[in-house]
């Protein structure tokens, strides 16, 4: 039988560009790859659609073939003799278009265990929440084994056979034409997508899949000293495992507000006073909040300000030793805005009293005086 034009096998012309070309052969390989193409002698088309890209990719062989037809390559070891080059095709491309790139993952049967995917939440908490801990209970969707045909898939054992296609084995053997030649490789059989088994009459409420969507009621037992970012796993929470596998797990991942009142920096809490002139200058002894309750602190006389102080054993508890951090205390000295007539009068006795000749000058009012220079 004469052999088709390679133009017209590849549905170009003469005067299209190399990449004309390998566009054109791309979307025919994949077209008519014996693997996955329904069409009528997909096999011999494929072939077709190799040889004329094998030689109208090649700048001398279309030379060849455009000035002697097929002739150019009868006696000169063609594609039909071992010729085959691999040029521009890209097994990578085609694999990917049928498989996903998942070659390896085709390549073995799937109706050994298998484990349930897992399942990702997230869950926000309160400052305090987070010190402490607590127990919540949250609502999930799960995909769990069927109520109705308890995981088989079908309406009863009875309707359950062996594969006719694999033979009960789960994988198939196909054969492929690669760069050295036709190749077997054994794939997980596409009538029974690995599982070995068909259904006759699949079960009206999963549809055969033996798994249903359904919500799941969860007791979350926040950890004490959990920080955003973080994460809990409870094994099997997770989707329904297949063929008898186990379920997969549920995370929960955190997240905590922010206090309007501390400042958490890994085990210690931050949390800033504000003092008053005189409560700076003369000391003081201040109720200074914290997560277990309020402690006296006690300031001594010429505190400046951003002064920082440590209330040891206070601070968030370590999530793994659950050893406590610190609580460290800044003040502020806060200068008044308004002044009634009697503060008045005693800040400028304070400032006559300041101004006078002093063997230190470096005051507590000189510091502040010299704050506004």
């Amino acid at each position: 039988m004469a052999k088709k034009d390679y133009y017209e096998v590849l549905g170009i012309n003469k005067s299209s560009t190399p990449d004309d070309i390998k566009k054109s052969y791309r979307k025919l390989a994949k077209k008519y790859h014996p693997d996955v193409s329904t069409e009528t002698n997909a096999e011999s088309k494929f072939k077709e659609v190799q040889e004329a890209y094998d030689i109208l990719s090649d700048t001398t062989k279309k030379a060849q073939y455009d000035q002697f037809g097929h002739a150019a390559f009868d006696q000169a070891g063609g594609f039909g003799q071992g010729g085959f080059s691999q040029g521009d095709f890209d097994f990578g491309d085609i694999f990917s278009a049928f498989f996903g790139g998942g070659g390896a993952r085709s390549q073995r049967a799937t109706n050994r265990p298998l484990k349930g995917s897992d399942i990702r939440r997230r869950m926000t908490v309160s400052f305090e929440e987070s010190i402490f801990g607590k127990k919540e209970k949250i609502k999930i969707p799960v995909y769990d084994e069927c109520h109705v045909c308890h995981g088989l898939g079908a309406k009863s054992k009875s309707d359950i056979k062996a594969c006719s296609r694999c033979h009960g084995s789960g994988s198939v053997i196909v054969e492929s034409q690669t760069l050295f030649g036709r190749t077997q490789t054994r794939r997980a059989c596409p009538t029974c997508h690995g599982t070995g088994k068909e259904i006759i009459r699949k079960c009206s409420n999963c549809n055969g899949e033996g798994v249903e969507k359904v919500i799941k009621e969860v007791e979350i037992r926040v950890p004490e000293g959990i920080e955003t970012g973080q994460q809990i796993r409870l094994e099997n929470f997770g989707n329904k495992g297949s063929n008898g596998g186990p379920n997969g797990d549920l995370y929960i991942v955190f997240e905590v507000r922010k206090s309007d009142t501390y400042l958490r920096q890994g085990d210690d809490i931050i949390i800033s006073i504000p003092l008053t002139f005189a409560q700076a200058a003369l000391g003081t002894e201040i109720q200074v909040p914290t997560v277990y309750g309020k402690v006296l602190l006690k300031v001594p006389s010429g505190t400046q300000s951003d002064s920082k102080f440590r209330l040891k054993g206070k601070g968030a508890p370590n999530i793994r030793s659950k050893a406590k951090g610190d609580q460290h205390v800044i003040v502020t000295v806060v200068t008044p805005s308004k002044l009634n007539t009697e503060q008045k009068k005693i800040f400028v006795q304070l400032s006559k009293v300041e101004d006078k000749p002093q063997n230190n000058n470096n005051t507590f009012w000189s510091k502040i005086k010299n704050s506004f220079k």
